[in-house]
């Protein structure tokens, strides 16, 4: 049966991520969305973090990783975008409710089209990696640790890999275990990077494996790391960020142990597909791909942007994927999800519900689970 969800406005505020965690400190989620964070469990006080630049449609803030950075136990966030040419840090003061300090984690990354949290090296924290599309080197930061094992407020960059003169990395980023053998590798656009068992210090190999993707330019961020089909093999999930299009990448092993990728349509109709998630939104044990359109991307100005919006669910069958959907409508009444949504149990109900942000406002769905039959 399918879900039935409930949509929530939140905030008329136009920024394009957000993030769910404990703000305060009183064990109830609150969400945090570019100058603004909101406090559960009902999200209607609103309490301002610190301006965020803006140019033109945008604002120069392009995820919400929260992390705590300082080791004080409070949840700090990790964000940057395009214009501002490098990643920063919103500090979680004392006092909440007060403005939070900002502070550069890395300066001059090149364009920032926008950034993911994963444990790289295996060691329990996150490392902050950034996609930054027109760039050469693919980076990654780690956060210093003290003696205890708790954050000093700075990171150590890593170079994983740096393109010959004239390339970049690309648009797409995903994280996963592609070779097989229990590393975090790093996905790009057109191939992916092979970790070394060292990935702070050995030397990570490229494999361009789609040179010509189907998604073109732009995949999308994340590109998902899963194994679709449960043949023990990661494949890939993808789709287009500018343009038409969702696919999955089933990974191939020859009898020679050549790998190679069958592409598999899951959605050719609909666009702007810029951000993924693969979580158990039903509850069924099983993850579903979550995802859904981004409004106005590149403002109005490419494929897709002003069909209309909508937020989807898609399960596997065992031989395909089924669409189902949570919003759809057209602009001004269906709702997109965004450069960086959210997903959590915001009300303990032990059901997954999601934080839309976007151009079209802040939106949360619950979810109510399954319908009656």
């Amino acid at each position: 049966m399918p879900l039935k969800w409930k949509r929530v406005w939140v905030s008329d505020e136009t920024f394009e991520s957000a993030g769910v965690f404990d703000v305060d400190g009183d064990g109830v989620l609150d969400i945090v969305s570019g100058a603004f964070w909101y406090k559960g469990p009902d999200f209607r006080k609103k309490f301002e973090i610190g301006e965020v630049k803006k140019f033109g449609e945008y604002y120069d803030d392009f995820s919400t990783i929260a992390m705590d950075i300082t080791g004080n136990g409070r949840l700090d966030y990790v964000t940057g975008g395009w214009w501002g040419n490098n990643l920063r840090w919103r500090e979680n003061p004392a006092d909440p409710t007060k403005p939070w300090p900002e502070h550069i984690l890395a300066a001059e990354t090149g364009n920032v089209e926008t950034t993911r949290g994963w444990d790289i090296d295996g060691d329990g924290i996150l490392e902050i990696v950034p996609n930054t599309p027109p760039t050469r080197t693919v980076k990654f930061y780690k956060l210093k640790t003290d003696k205890n094992g708790k954050g000093t407020g700075e990171f150590t960059a890593h170079t994983a890999y740096e393109f010959p003169e004239g390339k970049g990395q690309g648009h797409g980023l995903g994280c996963g275990d592609i070779a097989g053998n229990g590393r975090k590798d790093i996905v790009l656009c057109k191939g992916w990077l092979e970790a070394p068992a060292d990935p702070l210090k050995g030397q990570w190999l490229w494999h361009e494996d789609f040179p010509t993707p189907p998604w073109g330019w732009a995949a999308s961020v994340p590109m998902l790391v899963v194994d679709v089909n449960g043949d023990g093999l990661n494949d890939l999930i993808v789709g287009n960020a500018h343009g038409y299009g969702l696919w999955w990448m089933e990974q191939v092993k020859g009898k020679d142990g050549q790998r190679s990728w069958k592409t598999h349509a899951i959605d050719p109709f609909n666009a702007q597909y810029h951000d993924l998630m693969w979580v158990d939104i039903d509850g069924d044990g099983q993850c579903e791909l979550v995802t859904g359109k981004r409004h106005r991307a590149h403002c109005g100005n490419e494929a897709g942007e002003w069909d209309d919006l909508g937020i989807y669910y898609f399960k596997w069958t065992g031989d395909a994927f089924a669409k189902q959907v949570i919003d759809y409508g057209p602009i001004g009444e269906g709702q997109g999800c965004g450069i960086h949504f959210a997903v959590a149990d915001l009300r303990k109900t032990g059901r997954l519900d999601i934080v839309a942000p976007g151009k079209d406002g802040l939106f949360i769905y619950y979810n109510e689970g399954q319908e009656k039959a």
